[in-house]
């Protein structure tokens, strides 16, 4: 039977303990299995090879999003990293022109030194796409919305050039989690998650996942992963299974009161800049309507000149200044000091990424009590 994703959340992937009849997946916080003879075990060696509770949370994750095999990691950038350990020095990477500052740093400051290159692209731009492929490029690299400027590239598109071209198409969905997007069902052939931050939701967890389907890209990836060795603890995928229980209900009060607050930053005159999806005035609303279920919760803002947005994070209240994102409480960050802060200066001018631009991580607190505090900020921060 074929269930829908609200109820997938619930009982997906290995639903409860067939030994015990618990409804929720033990915890098995072990780091070795009892062999019954040489070569005869099982179907557990190592934890690090295998874990049921991390089997567990990695069937789930595939479910999800609509794929075959799921892999869960340490962190976003433990799973960033082993998906980039699939190329070879020589190799070339079309990516993103706004994207997380973590990507950007391992591909310039760690991958380069293999020899890996990259080149940034405007990827809602096709034609920039073709053209930026060539011999060396072995894939194209996109976050749709991007972080921070919520660029919205058209995946079903940028996966026909990539085919067309024989490259691969990774996308990180971590925006919009599997509850609002599916990259695998419009031709992506790697999905990759922070799952730190929707997916557990509450900010306790730091987790990353990969999904794909071809399983001898699977095979290639569950090598890397038991060779580098960035694995998802026991603990941790039980946790992460708890947080995506409440996905849905989460990520539609996230999403309702950040459609509040974009209309409101948008005709408050307190900015002269908003970056949000689910606006009819931004230029990726259209291609977001169509491939996915919402906007997400993410918005960008810049402050109009004659507010000092060092003042602003100051006199926040309610809404917190902090890395990370997706968590139940609203964050905000300054991402050219922090999240993006990896990134040369003029690199992060030239796509957008100015001083006075603020990334808001919209909560679920009442939507009222955080455009308050917003205004009084602002209006504190002449």
């Amino acid at each position: 039977m074929a269930y829908s994703i609200d109820s997938l959340l619930i009982h997906g992937g290995q639903d409860g303990d067939e030994t015990t009849g618990a409804v929720n997946v033990p915890i098995y916080q072990t780091s070795t299995y009892k062999q019954d003879g040489l070569g005869e075990n099982r179907g557990w060696e190592y934890s690090r090879t295998g874990n049921p509770t991390r089997a567990a949370v990695e069937k789930l994750i595939a479910d999800l999003e609509q794929g075959q095999y799921g892999l869960a990691f340490a962190s976003g950038l433990a799973a960033i990293n082993t998906v980039l350990s699939l190329f070879k020095s020589g190799d070339k990477l079309v990516v993103s022109d706004n994207i997380y500052g973590g990507t950007f740093r391992i591909l310039d400051n760690v991958f380069k030194n293999f020899g890996i290159t990259y080149k940034i692209v405007n990827t809602s731009d096709q034609a920039a796409v073709e053209a930026a492929i060539d011999d060396e490029v072995k894939a194209v690299y996109v976050e749709s919305p991007a972080n921070p400027l919520l660029t919205v590239t058209d995946i079903a598109s940028v996966s026909e050039i990539a085919k067309k071209h024989k490259k691969l198409l990774i996308v990180d969905n971590t925006f919009l989690t599997p509850y609002l997007q599916r990259p695998l069902t419009m031709g992506a052939d790697i999905v990759i998650h922070s799952g730190t931050k929707y997916l557990g939701g509450h900010s306790d967890t730091i987790s990353g996942f990969v999904v794909v389907n071809d399983k001898a890209l699977a095979d290639r990836l569950y090598y890397l992963q038991n060779a580098i060795g960035g694995v998802l603890a026991p603990w941790d995928s039980f946790l992460m299974i708890r947080g995506i229980k409440t996905l849905g209900v989460r990520m539609d009060r996230h999403v309702a009161n950040a459609q509040k607050i974009a209309e409101w930053l948008e005709q408050s005159g307190y900015v002269s800049k908003v970056y949000y999806p689910g606006l009819k005035s931004d230029p990726g609303y259209e291609v977001q309507k169509k491939q996915a279920d919402g906007p997400g919760a993410m918005i960008s803002f810049v402050l109009d000149a004659k507010y000092d947005y060092q003042k602003f994070f100051k006199n926040l209240k309610l809404v917190t200044l902090a890395e990370s994102l997706g968590g139940v409480e609203s964050l905000v960050c300054h991402p050219a000091s922090m999240t993006h802060a990896a990134i040369p200066a003029d690199i992060r001018k030239s796509v957008g990424i100015v001083d006075e631009l603020i990334r808001l991580s919209v909560g679920i607190e009442g939507v009222d009590d955080i455009i308050a505090d917003l205004k009084q900020a602002i209006e504190a921060s002449v």
